[in-house]
């Protein structure tokens, strides 16, 4: 929950990096959020024929849209990537599988353009 909590505090920071347990406990909450908001979309009966999103489940997805873009540009970011790589997404099926590969890769371990590495201890200088 702070993972979360710390992406919605930086709402729309797209600078700095973020490391992989950030952008993937987000994304994670992000899943379970909308999966409860789905059934109670159902349950109501806001949700639209179909089957697609309903009225809750949308409502949630505008709210989280620039923290969720801003986090994924920072973990980007991490990997030493520009924020743009996101583009490639746009690719059918092979754009998806990039991304996700970089979302997966571990953080540059040395400084980069975008700030230092989140991961370094530096209570214990590792």
């Amino acid at each position: 929950m702070n993972w979360y909590m710390m992406v919605l505090r930086k709402y729309a920071e797209f600078s700095g990096r973020a490391r992989r347990s950030e952008y993937w406990y987000f994304f994670l909450f992000n899943i379970l959020v909308s999966m409860a908001l789905a059934g109670v979309d159902f349950i109501i009966g806001s949700a639209l024929m179909g089957g697609s999103i309903g009225l809750l489940g949308g409502l949630y997805s505008l709210a989280v849209f620039i923290p969720g873009l801003a986090v994924s540009v920072r973990r980007l970011h991490d990997t030493g990537r520009s924020g743009w790589w996101l583009l490639i997404s746009l690719v059918p099926f092979i754009g998806w599988i990039v991304l996700i590969v970089f979302m997966f890769t571990d953080s540059q371990y040395d400084d980069n353009q975008y700030g230092p590495n989140l991961k370094v201890d530096y209570q214990y200088g590792v």
